[in-house]
């Protein structure tokens, strides 16, 4: 039975998504890990242990192990002040793969950093690494801008794995594109391998019944957000387009967001609501803005399903989970003509693309929608096509695990040779950078 290494430094499996850190990559972790197992693989899914309660190993199902690495402080950090911390992670990896019974056969790193950790890893004993990046530093940063608090050490350290890595798994192809325009990369080490959804946990339901579980009236035209409670989320532009369609399209409307660390959230537990609240404020619509915090997975496909249309409209996205989310359970999306959402969502077919930050155009797509339910029900249903025929997690571990097996059976010529653990030419110094950055 072979064995897969996935390697996810702050996105752990076991992470309920919803948080400032903790979203579609931890959907993803967790999906693909279960996936692998079910062809039959073995798989360790390997995240940092951030808090005193976690056990070092939990047997997490039928072939899959979460193994916690102890890397600083066993409690929560950002993820942006985790960089430091990669050069114990990687040498807890090299213990593990030193000792273990059974070798591995691949490693499938999650983030730049999981690469970063796992590249002299892979050299050492000679096993192909993947990578997925879920976001690269170059397209943050033209977004972020001041807000992105990694140091522009990122940009050397992935640099450094695309040259590499021996996979680089793009979520859609705005992704693999970044990676050629920006990074240089070699197309024919690229593929596209989308994420997906869960089709036992969405699938379309009676709108009514949807309702009246969420405790919704039936008569208002109701939007849905769901995601982190973070800015670039475009959770803003969703309010003020919110406040157009009530006053300038007369449309009763009303906007549920569902997100965040907690499940009452207040403007203490989150900064950004306290942000939100006032803009809805300003606008006119505070009462016509509802902020449900979070919810468990099993109760979002009644909000999906209870919803009229769901938007999603970041200033960018590199590929989205929760527009596939809503698609599948028969919603139209209104979503940003950015990064993964533009492949995601067949634009006039199953939704809208509008530009991000523009609540104007927003405001247009959305009054159509809600003048024309006809519309919004075959978009509905060509969303339900579309999602079971492109972005189950099945079809997603599928085309994983034929690429993984290209990798391993071509393994004799990819091993490099067994080098010391170092993080030696950028890794070394961007290692370096980083630490002086958080004594500073």
């Amino acid at each position: 039975m072979q064995r897969i290494a996935i390697v996810s430094e702050h996105a752990s499996p076991l992470a309920p998504a919803g948080g400032v850190d903790s979203g579609g990559q931890n959907i993803y972790v967790a999906n693909v890990a279960r996936q692998l197992a079910a062809r039959g693989y073995r798989v360790d899914v390997y995240t940092r242990l951030d808090s005193p309660s976690q056990p070092p190993v939990i047997d997490w199902g039928e072939n899959v192990r979460v193994i916690h690495v102890p890397a600083g402080p066993a409690r929560y950090l950002p993820k942006e002040e985790l960089l430091p911390l990669m050069g114990a992670f990687g040498r807890f990896l090299e213990d593990c793969f030193e000792v273990a019974e059974e070798p591995y056969d691949l490693i499938h790193a999650n983030f730049f950093m999981s690469a970063m950790a796992s590249m002299p890893v892979a050299r050492r004993f000679g096993i192909p690494l993947a990578v997925t990046f879920h976001a690269l530093g170059r397209v943050r940063r033209r977004h972020q801008a001041r807000a992105d608090r990694f140091p522009d050490s990122r940009f050397a350290i992935e640099e450094e794995i695309v040259r590499r890595a021996d996979c680089l798994i793009a979520e859609c192809p705005q992704d693999r594109r970044d990676l050629i325009e920006l990074y240089g990369a070699d197309p024919a080490r690229i593929s596209m391998v989308p994420c997906g959804f869960d089709g036992e946990e969405m699938a379309p339901m009676d709108r009514r019944e949807a309702r009246r579980l969420v405790g919704w009236p039936d008569d208002a035209f109701y939007l849905l957000q769901l995601g982190r409670m973070v800015p670039r989320k475009g959770i803003d532009n969703v309010i003020r387009a919110l406040a157009r369609l009530r006053f300038h399209h007369h449309v009763d409307a009303r906007l549920c967001v569902v997100g965040g660390n907690i499940a009452r959230p207040t403007d203490q537990d989150v900064p950004e609501l306290l942000r939100l609240r006032e803009i809805a404020r300003e606008e006119g619509v505070p009462d016509r803005v509802e902020f449900t915090g979070r919810r468990g997975r099993t109760q979002l496909r009644r909000y999906y399903c209870a919803a009229d249309v769901f938007v999603s409209t970041p200033w960018y996205e590199p590929f989205g989970i929760t527009p596939v989310e809503a698609m599948a359970c028969a919603t139209p999306v209104v979503g940003a003509d950015t990064g993964g959402i533009r492949y995601s969502v067949a634009d006039g077919e199953t939704g809208f693309l509008v530009p991000p930050r523009d609540p104007d155009r927003l405001a247009e797509k959305l009054a159509v929608l809600a003048r024309d339910p006809e519309l919004a029900r075959r978009m509905g249903q060509a969303g339900v096509r579309r999602a079971n025929r492109l972005f189950t997690w099945r079809e997603v571990g599928e085309e994983l695990a034929e690429v993984f097996e290209v990798l391993i059976r071509r393994r004799p010529r990819l091993s490099g040779p067994r080098v010391p653990l170092s993080y030696d030419l950028p890794l070394a110094r961007a290692a370096r950078e980083a630490a002086e950055t958080t004594k500073d």
